[in-house]
């Protein structure tokens, strides 16, 4: 009786630690986690909010993505702002902007430039896959974040990648999968900035982080806030074709 005890107590053991055990390696975990943020393709509104310690300003958009080459943004408010677009094709990123009817190619020396006079940068933007393609991934371990059990994950530029960061440690959910947590290192390994996300609920049939939140560190007073209002996966009439300079110019919010 007393083997079969240790026998079941260890078999139990076991189970528990297999169950705990990643299906995928650290890299595809990445991986299924952007891509769980927008899905095959998708239709978002979103509100952000730029704190500072004298003013705040909010701008509402309409996003729509395709995979993770493709995505443009409708500037719905404020008023200043209304009607310009940004578009990410591939590699590419272009801004349309109506009041003087201009479309500009956002140049590689413009990638870490705020975007909208953000704590986002363009580069920000363009990351989805580049934090997949361009980096090798290690998972260091678990780590709860606001009571979310997550794989802590270490991200290190490969050596011919023309990234950004030095480093970037990443938490992601071991539930849904979502990105709860990535902190941004410089190439001496210090913490530039923080980006986390919460406030997990149910959209297109998707549990996801409907609150986001960017903060440079070395800036007291400073973050910008996101959140999504309404999100679609799987949207059956984008394409490629949606994705287009043309398009840019013509489109309005659904």
């Amino acid at each position: 009786m007393r083997k079969l005890f240790i026998f079941l107590l260890f078999f139990g053991a076991t189970a528990v630690c297999i169950a705990q055990a990643p299906t995928l390696d650290a890299k595809q975990i990445v991986e299924k986690a952007y891509n769980k943020q927008l899905g095959k393709s998708s239709i978002s509104d979103m509100t952000m909010t730029i704190v500072r310690p004298e003013w705040t300003r909010t701008i509402s958009m309409q996003n729509w993505s395709l995979g993770s080459e493709y995505y443009l943004t409708y500037i719905i408010s404020p008023a200043r702002d209304q009607g310009q677009v940004f578009m990410k094709r591939q590699t590419d990123m272009w801004n349309w902007m109506p009041t003087i009817s201009r479309l500009i190619k956002i140049p590689p020396s413009m990638m870490m430039q705020s975007w909208m006079g953000s704590d986002f940068t363009n580069n920000d933007l363009m990351k989805q896959n580049s934090m997949v393609k361009d980096y090798s991934h290690k998972i260091l371990g678990n780590e709860d974040i606001d009571g979310t059990k997550c794989w802590k994950i270490q991200l290190d530029p490969l050596p011919e990648a023309a990234v950004v960061w030095g480093q970037i440690i990443m938490y992601v959910s071991q539930e849904y999968y979502n990105i709860r947590r990535v902190e941004y290192m410089d190439d001496n390994k210090t913490l530039v900035k923080l980006e986390k996300a919460s406030q997990v609920k149910e959209m297109g049939g998707e549990m996801i982080p409907t609150y986001l939140e960017m903060i440079p560190v070395n800036k007291k007073g400073h973050k910008t806030e996101m959140t999504i209002t309404m999100q679609k996966f799987d949207v059956k009439d984008i394409n490629e074709d949606f994705f287009s300079q043309q398009m840019m110019k013509r489109v309005r919010p659904r």
